[in-house]
């Protein structure tokens, strides 16, 4: 089926970030085939769509998210220590259905945010690479492995053996990459963190981790193994392997170096939303990117987070980093779209998106530019940074297919998945009201 999008001011975010005004794209089943500028060409097309000079992007990418902790949005926010008081002991709470029914919401949300791949690391894992498969979306999905017994083990570093039967499952997906995701580096044992890289070598996947994300941890790897997280990452092989690191805010310019040199593999997921809430710091992504590093922009989880789009996290990343480096002409908008975009599926390895070039695969969001707030419009990637919000995706496409039709769902009912989740809830509810 070839679809056709016009009257749209394409952002392609190809590597010279060109653009054109009055512009189209055509899509023949998975993959963009044209790009240019609107001549009124004879194109012959199964379907037309009507950009109204809506701004057409490639599909934003969560670098770092937890989609089954929809249940813990809103609780306990600002109670300091919420990590052990709220979110461990609620965690015995979910079920394989509880998590799904987390998944479905979450993916809906990110779906009508503009995201359109994302990188999840939980529980029950294999329950959200199914979502994801019924949603139709990309997804790095990451089973959960630490020190400890989970809501899907009853033994410590129970998520190994999960791996051992999930791996397999789900490894040659065309849209959902398996992956290892230990929890941090101070919430696993050593042999345990050598036996992931291991997995990771073995079954060919990527792996996803907490790292740098709370100052205690650096003192516990300090007195046991006399190095920083990122050094005994490197000691262990993780660098070698296609590694995804969330957070990483207290990391110094000897851990920067260090990792650059092995910057092909070894990628940061930016989370400055959850991380400035939590008081935890400001990542220092200046000199990371001046280092050569890769960076994608993280919600993080929503309960976290709270939100799961990338618009907020745009907007909270310019005001952030602008004050912290004290420089209003930091990051200009140009490049924090493209963090959000390309930034993102470089991060994650989906080497397949993340600009609008013939070629790449399908993955993009028609933000509309009629409503209120996105009037005048002098620079498009200004108006999406800093006016722009999630209410302003108009459509979005998937591997081709387009999954958000005039701001709605396009298969799935909203009403119904936010029912089956408030349904799957009643335990969880009840006991994180004990808690408050």
């Amino acid at each position: 089926m070839k679809t056709l999008i016009n009257a749209v001011h394409v952002l392609t975010i190809d590597d010279q970030m060109t653009e054109y005004k009055n512009g189209y794209v055509l899509i023949d089943g998975e993959e963009i085939v044209e790009v240019g500028e609107w001549l009124e060409q004879e194109i012959v097309a199964d379907e037309v769509v009507d950009g109204q000079g809506g701004l057409l992007l490639p599909g934003f990418i969560n670098t770092h998210t937890h989609v089954g902790m929809i249940p813990f949005r809103s609780l306990g926010d600002d109670v300091p220590d919420r990590l052990r008081r709220f979110l461990f002991p609620l965690e015995a709470y979910m079920t394989k259905e509880l998590t799904a029914a987390s998944s479905a919401y979450a993916i809906s949300e990110m779906l009508l945010s503009g995201v359109t791949g994302f990188c999840d690391m939980y529980y029950f894992e294999d329950q959200v690479a199914e979502v994801c498969d019924r949603f139709g979306v990309r997804a790095i999905v990451g089973e959960t492995i630490i020190d400890m017994p989970t809501c899907d083990s009853e033994e410590p570093s129970g998520g190994l053996s999960y791996c051992e039967a999930f791996i397999p499952k789900w490894k040659n997906h065309p849209l959902i990459t398996p992956a290892i995701a230990p929890h941090a580096p101070n919430t696993n044992s050593y042999g345990v963190l050598k036996k992931i890289v291991e997995m990771s070598h073995d079954y060919q996947v990527p792996i996803t981790m907490h790292v740098a994300e709370m100052d205690y941890e650096l003192i516990e790897l300090a007195e046991e193994h006399q190095q920083t997280p990122f050094e005994l990452l490197e000691s262990l092989g993780y660098m070698e392997r296609p590694f995804i690191m969330a957070h990483c805010i207290h990391m110094t310019d000897s851990d920067i170096a260090l990792t650059a040199a092995h910057a092909k593999n070894a990628r940061i997921a930016h989370c400055i939303g959850a991380n400035t809430k939590s008081a935890k710091g400001v990542a220092p992504v200046k000199a990371m990117l001046k280092a050569g590093l890769t960076v994608g922009l993280g919600t993080d989880g929503p309960s976290s987070g709270n939100t799961l789009d990338l618009f907020t996290q745009m907007k909270l990343f310019a005001n952030f980093h602008k004050t912290y480096e004290k420089d209003r002409a930091l990051f200009p908008a140009k490049d924090i779209v493209r963090l959000a975009t390309k930034g993102g599926a470089e991060t994650l390895g989906f080497d397949e998106v993340g600009s609008i070039e013939a070629g790449k695969k399908a993955d993009m969001i028609l933000v509309e530019t009629q409503s209120v707030n996105m009037f005048p419009i002098f620079d498009p990637y200004s108006a999406l940074v800093y006016s722009a919000n999630s209410s302003n995706v108009e459509h979005v496409w998937v591997n081709g297919k387009q999954l958000v039709k005039e701001h709605q769902l396009s298969a799935h009912d909203l009403r119904e998945i936010r029912e089956e989740l408030y349904n799957q809830m009643g335990q969880f509810v009840a006991e994180a009201k004990k808690r408050r």
